[in-house]
């Protein structure tokens, strides 16, 4: 329960809908100072300085939940998308300022370009098994 006594609800109308409007959680913008390349499946991992970002008068509430979502396990974008009941395109420019605050980092999925072939895979068995 906060101060002024409406608790969480004081921010939220089911009927409505939030009252603050994404686009006023990002301060309008649409990308963050460094444009990182965030895939849905990226994973984002708290950084473990960061111990208390409640004390960082210039990240809002929503960083805030990242970051302790985060500390509590690695979190994909989707999934912190879900969770926190924001568009992706809000996520990914709240996780691109906490990046850029070193607050988290992000593992990003390997390139399918770049995964290994499973026949390749499956000659080497096969020669493996074959000595």
């Amino acid at each position: 329960m906060s101060a002024d006594g409406q608790g969480r609800s004081h921010w939220f109308d089911d009927e409505a809908g939030p009252v603050v409007r994404p686009y006023a959680m990002t301060r309008g913008r649409t990308t963050s100072a460094a444009q990182h390349r965030l895939d849905l499946i990226a994973v984002v991992v708290a950084e473990q300085h960061a111990d208390d970002p409640e004390a960082d008068s210039m990240l809002s509430p929503e960083h805030v939940d990242i970051v302790d979502l985060c500390r509590d396990a690695p979190q994909s974008v989707a999934e912190l998308s879900a969770e926190l009941d924001l568009p992706i395109g809000v996520v990914r420019v709240l996780i691109g300022d906490l990046v850029d605050g070193e607050f988290v980092h992000v593992n990003r999925p390997v390139p399918p370009a770049e995964l290994v072939d499973e026949s390749i895979l499956r000659d080497v068995i096969n020669g493996l098994r074959a000595l």
